[in-house]
């Protein structure tokens, strides 16, 4: 849990799993990409500008008309920092899920696998 930050992977190829992004792909799109000129030499300076905007000046309607800037600073307070978000992670509760989806579900299944073989030698154990 580098950082306190629980890593959730999707599924591959399941982008409305990740309507955020997809969103906000969708917006530089019709808002930034759709304006400027691919070959014009301040490109780069002009997509700085559009994330500076976007994060700190454009408000957005999934954020109850805050900028994003704005929500992260109504956040800070309340977000653990790593010592205590590893504090209050239970791993009875919740798992830490490995970054590669594939990997991950095949690890799941092992486990599961585990847990079973443990219940039955328990209970053969006590029978």
């Amino acid at each position: 849990m580098e950082y306190g930050i629980k890593f959730r992977p999707n599924k591959p190829a399941s982008p409305h799993l990740n309507g955020k992004v997809e969103r906000s792909q969708k917006t530089d799109l019709e808002e930034f990409w759709a304006r400027v000129d691919l070959k014009d030499p301040k490109l780069q300076e002009k997509l700085v500008e559009w994330q500076d905007y976007y994060n700190h000046y454009r408000v957005h309607g999934s954020l109850k008309n805050l900028t994003p800037w704005e929500r992260w600073k109504e956040l800070e307070l309340k977000t653990p920092i790593h010592e205590e978000a590893e504090a209050m992670f239970d791993p009875g509760k919740e798992r830490i899920k490995l970054q590669n989806y594939w990997a991950d579900l095949q690890q799941l299944k092992t486990n599961k696998s585990k847990e079973e073989e443990q219940k039955q030698e328990v209970a053969s154990a006590t029978s």
